[in-house]
């Protein structure tokens, strides 16, 4: 089947009843979900994971992708009109966007956001419908040892491009890995990390891990970090643009749709390096760099274009290689498996309505969040009014009823509070949560390549290096580990000879 008959076979589910429909609820919260400080779509999707059981895959699937990119939507009214970024691919969008806003130009700030947004995510959909099938034909050809070298460089990449340390990024990497060890081991029926508690023997469910890391993680640090209370503009004026405002914005528009998409694409790089990598370049491409900062229109369209191209750029490694590229396709696999849909290779031959469905999805959903995020965005506004203690309490509710419908024990609740109270943990000591959550869910299929490779070998690891693919991959594993601290370093001694230099 070729890239246009399975577009039109994606078509013919988007268009359904169902298919609209859900569209439209999955960009609808996920545009709320972005505007409130302190949720997320790694949070939502994991809460709509046990609500969707029983659903089709595909409609729960273009939901929850609708969820993610939508997010990236509603993220940019709160960043714009309060200087509080709902996610953190939207940052950067605060940059230029709130010093608009002061200047009673939010409506014209929201309106350039909408529409850059919707340019990077239409431009990075079709980008995606062209690129995903060549990926997948090209992985058909991947065998153990290859799937192995992947998903090590994927997870290193996510571990060395974390923001901080990138010592802490591995450390929670090595944690996820321990953890997704628990339980009988299931080629050799030993059981590890277990304690003697039957509870474990079956391991941890991936929803108890999400909702507790990002979730209830997050509910600890809104109880636990008390802010004043949020209040949006009462007038945020027109939302026209101008034929100049629209030539400015055109330039960025076009580079970052593409760079944004590239980036997304790679492991670990997702909405924020993208947004932030789209800001750096156009301030140095522009002619007054001066005036980013404070107000600039090439400097909230840059990246809002990236950042929402860069969503669906992620799906490439997500639906074509079954490796997610950052935290939230993380999640994402773990809804497809939930789903029993397993992501990567086949997808595209084996289960192309979910494959054709999520993408050609994506259309309509940009089309709904241009629609949205125009005339409503200043209902959407009062949204962010919602009180903290009925948020918090939402939230936990959603949390502990999910867990408890998936398996109806009460040791799974005591787990969720557990891993809620590490993830805050881990934030409170910048240990990142992405690495971890990455480790989880590809540990248990790194073992088995793992495993398999060494069967195909008779013990030997000498089968990684026979595979000139495989041995390209561990060469940009060891790049990705090596060039973020030499960067560092680098950096670090251009500074010091610059204070040497004042010095005398």
């Amino acid at each position: 089947m070729g890239s246009f008959e399975g577009l039109l076979q994606g078509f013919q589910v988007a268009f359904s009843w169902e298919g609209i429909l859900f569209v439209f609820i999955g960009v609808l919260l996920g545009t709320i979900i972005g505007m409130i400080p302190g949720l997320g779509p790694i949070s939502a999707i994991a809460i709509m994971i046990p609500i969707t059981y029983g659903m089709n895959p595909t409609i729960a699937l273009v939901m929850m992708a609708g969820v993610y990119y939508g997010s990236m939507y509603g993220g940019s009214t709160s960043s714009i009109l309060l200087n509080a970024p709902g996610v953190a691919g939207t940052v950067a969008a605060a940059f230029d966007g709130y010093p608009m806003a002061k200047q009673g130009k939010a409506g014209k700030a929201l309106a350039i956001s909408a529409i850059c947004s919707f340019v990077g995510g239409t431009v990075s959909v079709v980008l995606l419908m062209l690129f995903a099938p060549m990926l997948a034909s090209v992985a058909i050809y991947f065998g153990p040892p290859e799937y192995f070298a992947l998903m090590l460089l994927g997870l290193t990449a996510i571990a060395s491009l974390s923001d901080g340390s990138t010592l802490k990024a591995l450390t929670s990497a090595v944690l996820g890995f321990i953890v997704v060890t628990i339980g009988i081991d299931s080629q050799t029926g030993t059981t590890r990390f277990t304690f003697g508690s039957v509870n474990l023997l079956d391991g941890i469910d991936f929803l108890i891990i999400a909702l507790g890391v990002f979730a209830i993680a997050e509910v600890c640090f809104l109880i636990l970090n008390r802010k004043e209370s949020m209040s949006g503009f009462k007038n945020i004026g027109s939302l026209k643009l101008s034929k100049s405002d629209f030539k400015e914005m055109k330039g960025p528009m076009t580079r970052q749709s593409l760079l944004g998409f590239l980036l997304g694409i790679l492991p670990g790089a997702g909405a924020t390096i993208s947004s932030f990598i789209a800001y750096i370049s156009e301030k140095r491409l522009a002619k007054k760099p001066e005036e980013f900062g404070k107000g600039s229109i090439k400097g909230l369209a840059a990246p809002e274009t990236a950042n929402n191209a860069a969503t669906s750029g992620a799906f490439v490694p997500l639906l074509s290689l079954g490796i997610p590229g950052s935290g939230t396709t993380a999640v994402m696999l773990g809804a497809f498996l939930v789903l029993g849909v397993q992501p990567g290779p086949l997808l595209m031959t084996e289960n192309p309505t979910v494959f054709w469905g999520v993408i050609a999805s994506m259309y309509i959903g940009n089309v709904f969040l241009l629609i949205l995020n125009l005339p409503l965005i200043p209902y959407f506004v009062k949204i962010l009014a919602v009180p903290r203690p009925l948020l918090i309490s939402l939230v936990i509710v959603f949390s502990m009823v999910g867990v408890y419908a998936v398996s109806f024990s009460t040791f799974d609740l005591y787990l969720l509070v557990l891993f809620g109270i590490l993830g805050y943990l881990m934030r409170i000591f910048a240990f990142p949560a992405a690495p971890f959550i990455l480790a989880f869910i590809l540990g248990g299929m790194m073992e088995q390549m793992l495993r398999q490779s060494l069967t195909i070998s008779d013990g030997s690891f000498m089968i990684f290096l026979q595979s000139p693919l495989a041995v390209s991959l561990f060469a940009l594993t060891l790049i990705a580990l090596i060039f973020p601290e030499w960067r560092k370093r680098r950096a670090n001694r251009k500074q010091q000879d610059h204070n040497r230099t004042i010095g005398m």
